[in-house]
């Protein structure tokens, strides 16, 4: 069962003083991010790691004005984030205003959420930022603006194969104090991830996971439990031979390398209390297949963790909610989440 925050405590004190600020990217201006944003300032601590938003100064503003948040907005260089941090929410403007009217997402403000994106992660290369953490992004308006890519996850992997001249294989992990879990495949159609389930993919991603809750976490041995594709994990073949043919043949190529990983397992009674109690993060093997039972244990708490990246990126795990964008009852927790973990993993490096 995956740990707390405070379990991967350094013992080394307050470190934030000391550390680069954190990069908040505006995500898609129409949905709750702004608001979010601004509720997770205001809900700050005396320790909270310093961020600046990467976005449009004047939406925060106005969105401050239209929900009645008490929330000062200062326009600032990456340099003063930090000093302008417990006074005001420190903005660094894209220089890409944005109508971001609530509730009704526009194919014009696309550039304005993927420039965030990218500046966003060319600042953290540059040494300007010590993490990015990004707000939900709705991938059907960017596909309009020509956006090529299926989701944030492999947008930042080839952004970091271009800025750092190696290819990366980039993880999605959705993490939280009850459970980790890892979609192998990501944001692809049912159908299409399971013709592009391999064994080499399952023994690339669980290597990434093991390395990095290693060194980001601190975990010496992490356990995995590995998912399997079928229902019963494929009841010995009789629900198709994936697992047995697939999946098996990974966990053992894992096993040979010394990575505690056991599988494959029925993916309908790995996610209770006690089976929780016997895996550090599991893999599954489809999108729903990992997002169903942690988004069901930690739905306001749960954060979006890239592993294999070369810099730290989280998210919070949720959408854009076009649906309550503007009425004033987001709720702020899962971003206090992500920008924790984010902070964490930044004192760990």
């Amino acid at each position: 069962m995956t740990a707390s925050l405070t379990d991967f405590n350094t013992g080394e004190g307050d470190m934030t003083s000391a550390l680069l600020p954190l990069i908040l990217s505006q995500g898609d201006p129409s949905g709750i991010g702004p608001e979010v944003t601004l509720k997770a300032w205001l809900a700050r601590k005396a320790d909270t790691h310093p961020y600046f938003v990467l976005g449009d100064a004047a939406l925060l503003e106005r969105t401050a004005k239209a929900l009645q948040l008490d929330v000062p907005i200062a326009r600032v260089s990456p340099k003063e984030a930090a000093q302008a941090f417990a006074h005001a929410l420190p903005v660094v403007d894209l220089g890409f205003p944005v109508k971001g009217i609530p509730g009704k997402p526009d194919v014009a403000n696309a550039p304005a959420t993927i420039a965030a994106i990218e500046r966003g992660v060319r600042m953290v290369k540059n040494g300007e930022a010590a993490a990015i953490v990004t707000n939900p992004i709705a991938k059907e308006g960017l596909y309009k603006a020509g956006f090529a890519h299926p989701g944030h996850t492999e947008f930042l992997g080839e952004l970091s194969t271009a800025l750092w001249g190696a290819p990366v294989l980039p993880v999605m992990m959705l993490w939280s104090s009850q459970l980790a879990v890892v979609p192998v495949t990501i944001h692809v159609s049912l159908v299409r991830a399971i013709q592009d389930l391999t064994t080499e993919l399952i023994v690339k991603t669980a290597r990434i996971v093991a390395a990095d809750m290693t060194t980001k976490f601190g975990l010496v041995a992490p356990r995995l439990a590995i998912a399997g594709l079928n229902p019963h994990a494929g009841e010995g073949g009789s629900m198709g031979r994936e697992d047995i043919e697939i999946i098996a043949p990974a966990v053992a190529q894992l096993r040979a390398e010394g990575i505690d990983a056991r599988g494959p397992l029925p993916p309908d009674t790995m996610f209770h209390a006690a089976a929780r109690m016997h895996y550090d993060a599991a893999l599954c093997m489809y999108h729903d297949q990992a997002l169903i039972p942690i988004k069901t244990l930690a739905f306001d708490s749960a954060v979006n963790l890239t592993l294999g990246l070369p810099f730290i990126r989280t998210s919070p795990d949720h959408g854009t909610a076009f649906d309550i964008a503007g009425k004033g009852i987001a709720q702020e927790a899962s971003l206090i989440a992500a920008l924790d973990l984010a902070s964490l993993l930044v004192s760990r490096a």
